[in-house]
Parts: structure tokens; sequence; C-alpha cells
């Protein structure tokens, strides 16, 4: 028997390493990732200001995986009725339980130019590439716009204001941070939202919402309120689904699986949870779901390995239960828990240990120590 974990992200790699604890030790587990690495996807936007950040929040998968075949390959296609995976090597993996946990891809909306010149933030290369174009542009004087303020454009545009500030070229820089609809942070809370413009207010982050991107041109941006002319721009308007799944998001309901053997798990899925909740795409859901998962998977394995046919074991439903956000917005950050919006020192410290705690949560203790010490020195 064989159980692919496919991808690598949170959800993935927290899914294998449980996997490999409680599986027989006679189930096959095959990780697939693109990368030999897992990267801490939170943190990327640290790496704008800070380069050296790149190695700490980077953890091979042969560090934290003991038990399953990795396997080094992009996924091309996932065929969930056949229980196929193909991958760019040409080969075809079988699978009798899959979980897909690829995470979602940057959505264009096919908006004309907006790929082509909005520069996304997914992987290392990208924030080192938003570096290097900000500083020119810090260099020359100029402007850089963010489009869209969710909480990844939020803190592009945050480490932007900040850098800006530490080269001493705040005064000959702009950052703009574009979005559509009427807030910041649109898909949350009012007083979290309120507590986040105050941040950007306070780093010189010019916002403008109500303000939709229709058309890039290599240095203008047509708005459908006017044309705004840029020196740099960054992309993080939305998400769409892997590519391997056709850009889709499936929608999966509280045992999140599109099938009896496949499980789609975490940003790939759009997820309604056992009480008919949307689940919103984030690390913390991903991680939560992967550890519903697990539980499930080694149910249906146990079931199937006894041969006793029957109807099939009750499954674990998932349900959104996530304490709260944070956000970092420069050296500041903005933190709910519950009902309670924190700003400053509270805010900063809690910020710190997310990344490192779920470096911590996959084996790498001394990266979470380091990633711990470098938030907390700034």
């Amino acid at each position: 028997m064989r159980i692919a974990v496919l991808g690598a992200g949170y959800a993935g790699l927290t899914l294998a390493r449980r996997l490999e604890d409680r599986l027989p030790p006679e189930v096959d587990l095959v990780v697939v990732d693109e990368s030999p690495s897992h990267l801490v996807q939170h943190e990327v936007h640290r790496v704008v200001r800070r380069p050296a950040i790149a190695d700490v929040i980077t953890v091979p998968l042969a560090d934290v995986l003991e038990r399953a075949e990795v396997v080094t390959a992009r996924i091309e296609r996932i065929d969930p009725d056949a229980g196929t995976i193909a991958i760019d090597t040409g080969e075809t993996l079988t699978y009798d339980y899959a979980a897909v946990c690829l995470g979602a891809e940057t959505n264009y909306y096919g908006l004309p130019g907006v790929e082509e010149y909005g520069t996304p933030l997914k992987r290392i290369e990208h924030a080192e590439r938003i570096r290097a174009d900000f500083l020119d542009a810090c260099a020359s004087g100029g402007r850089a716009v963010v489009g869209g303020a969710g909480l990844s454009g939020v803190q592009v545009a945050g480490e932007l204001a900040a850098l800006a500030r530490e080269e001493g070229t705040e005064e000959r820089v702009d950052v703009v941070l574009l979005e559509q609809f009427d807030e910041v942070a649109p898909t949350f809370p009012a007083n979290f939202q309120r507590a986040v413009r105050d941040e950007l207010d306070a780093r010189g982050v010019e916002i403008r919402t109500g303000t939709a991107v229709e058309r890039a041109t290599a240095d203008e941006l047509e708005l459908d309120s006017g044309t705004l002319a840029y020196d740099q721009f960054v992309w993080t308007g939305g998400i769409a689904g892997p590519a391997a799944m056709g850009g889709d998001r499936p929608t999966v309901r509280g045992d999140l699986r599109v099938n009896r053997s496949t499980f789609v798990v975490g940003d790939a899925a759009r997820a309604v949870d056992a009480d008919g909740e949307p689940v919103p795409a984030s690390a913390a859901a991903a991680v939560r779901e992967a550890r519903t998962v697990a539980s499930n998977l080694v149910r249906l394995v146990e079931h199937d390995r006894t041969g006793d046919g029957g109807f099939e074991p009750r499954l674990e439903p998932y349900r959104f239960e996530v304490p709260g956000w944070i956000v970092s917005v420069g050296d500041g950050a903005v933190a709910q828990i519950g009902p309670t919006v924190l700003t400053g020192a509270a805010a900063k410290a809690m910020k710190a240990t997310v990344g490192a705690g779920h470096l911590g949560s996959v084996g790498a203790i001394r990266k979470a120590a380091e990633l711990a010490e470098r938030e907390f020195g700034g």
C-alpha cells in the first residue's frame, strides 16, 4: 500500500511527519515536491529586508523526514479517479491514498500585463527580486506599487517602507498599496483592519482602497480611477489552485476529500468545515487540516489492512478553530486573539514565536532558535 503526500508546504510536511510516526511499517509513504526543501512561507517577506534569513526559513526535507521517500519533481497532473500522479520526469506514480497539499499559486485574474510586469511573492527568488528592484527605485527616486492589501501585500508594503527608512531614502521613494475593496485586510474583522491601516499609515505607506487594477504596462498601471506610473510593481492580489489541478481549488467538505482515496488539504482547496463554515486560506488552517487528515488516513489504512470489509470507518470531521491572526508591518505587528487586537511589543513578540514555533514543530529546532533570535533582535 502506498500513501502519497503531494507537496511539502505547511500541510504536506505536517501530514508527512505525523504519518511517519503512525503508519504501519509495511505501508509505503512518498512525499513529492518540486523543491528538496520546506519553506516557511509566511516569513518570505522578511527576505526583502533581511536576505540572510532565507537560509533560516528553508529546511531540507532530508533533515526532517526519516521514513518517507522524497521525490523531487514537479507534479504535472493528478488524476484522483485513477489514483495516478504524472511528474515532470515522465514517470507516473500510483497511490492507494493521497493528500494534495500543493498550496495555491498567484492569481492574476487574466488582467492584461499583470503577470508579465508584476512580481509575486511565493518563493525566495521573488523576495530577492523585489529587494533588488526596490533598491534601484531608492537610488533613483520613484514609486513602488503593491497590488493587493491582503496579509501578504500588507507585509510586503511594510518591509519596503522599512527598507527605505534604513536606506535613508524614505523622502525619495513612495510605497503605494492598492486594494480593490474598501479596506485593507478585507476579509478580517473591522478592528483588525483599523489597526493594520494605522500601522501602515505610521510607516508612510500610501493606501488606496476601492481601487482596482485593470491593466499593467512596463511603467504604468491602468486603474478603474485613472493611471498610476510606477518604478516597481509587486502583485499579491489573490490565489489560484495549483497547475496540477488545472488551476482549480476544488470545494471539499468536513472530511476534506474529493473522492474516497484523495484528500485536498490547505490552500489547494476551498474547504467548508464540519459546521458549514468556509475556511480561509492560511498556514494555521492548513496545519490543523493536516492533523485531521493524518488521523483519518491512519483509520482508513487500518480498515483496509484488516480486510474484514464492512462499512468505512467513521472519519474525524475538520472544524475551523484558529485562535487568531497576526501580520507584521515593517518593524511592527498586529495580532488578534479572539475579539482583542494587539499592537506594539506584545504583537511583535507573538509574531516572533509563530515562525519559530512552526520550525520547532517540524523538527528544525536549531533554525527555530535562530529565527526567534533574529525576530526578537529586529
